[in-house]
């Protein structure tokens, strides 16, 4: 097998980037990008620390960042299982990535940069939902943002409607049941709905 080990390597296998591929790179984010974010409920956000990378998904009611200025977006971090990986990266390297993805559409929107937390209780209290503030905000200040090409979602089919057999895949309380004598699977799958429902936020 043949490793490509340089980036003059790479550049001559793929060629030259495409003049959208260029010129799409906003060191803001654009009136028209910002209406592309806003629209999105949910993104990945990706970060990394001295024990390695970590993506993690964030989702929220109707818009899963809001966007404070044309070079910050802040991230509400609602109730979760208390890992806080990203957090923790966050902390020790502010560098991360996000991104955006619209049910319906294939246009993937993306954005990186550097994050800090607080847990300020003002600014807490600003992103509540239903009453309840999250536990801290992640602030991102922009280095860059952009669309990225659609043939991904295409290929995948993502919003096509043919779903894969999801009874035919293990549950969330079988693989963890798997993992640890500590977890009942069952018991764990019988009560989750209730449990997601009481805890959104």
């Amino acid at each position: 097998m043949n490793v490509i080990s340089s980036i003059e390597q790479l550049e001559t296998h793929y060629g030259e980037v495409s003049a959208p591929a260029r010129v799409k790179v906003a060191k803001t984010i654009t009136p028209y990008y910002a209406r592309w974010i806003t629209a999105s409920p949910f993104c990945a956000l990706a970060s990394v620390g001295p024990e390695g990378l970590d993506c993690s998904p964030r989702g929220d009611r109707g818009t899963v960042v809001e966007i404070v200025d044309e070079t910050r977006l802040a991230m509400p971090d609602r109730r979760g299982n208390n890992r806080i990986d990203t957090l923790r990266n966050i902390v020790r390297d502010p560098r991360v990535a996000l991104m955006f993805l619209i049910p319906g559409s294939p246009t993937v929107m993306r954005v990186n940069g550097r994050a800090f937390i607080t847990a300020d209780p003002d600014v807490l209290e600003t992103y509540a939902m239903e009453g309840k503030p999250p536990r801290t905000v992640t602030f991102v200040d922009v280095d860059e943002v952009y669309f990225q090409c659609a043939r991904a979602v295409n290929r995948a089919g993502l919003w096509s409607g043919a779903l894969p057999d999801l009874d035919a895949l293990p549950t969330v309380g079988q693989m963890l049941e798997a993992a640890s004598s500590e977890i009942d699977g069952k018991f764990y799958d019988e009560e989750w709905p209730k449990r997601a429902k009481e805890s959104l936020w």
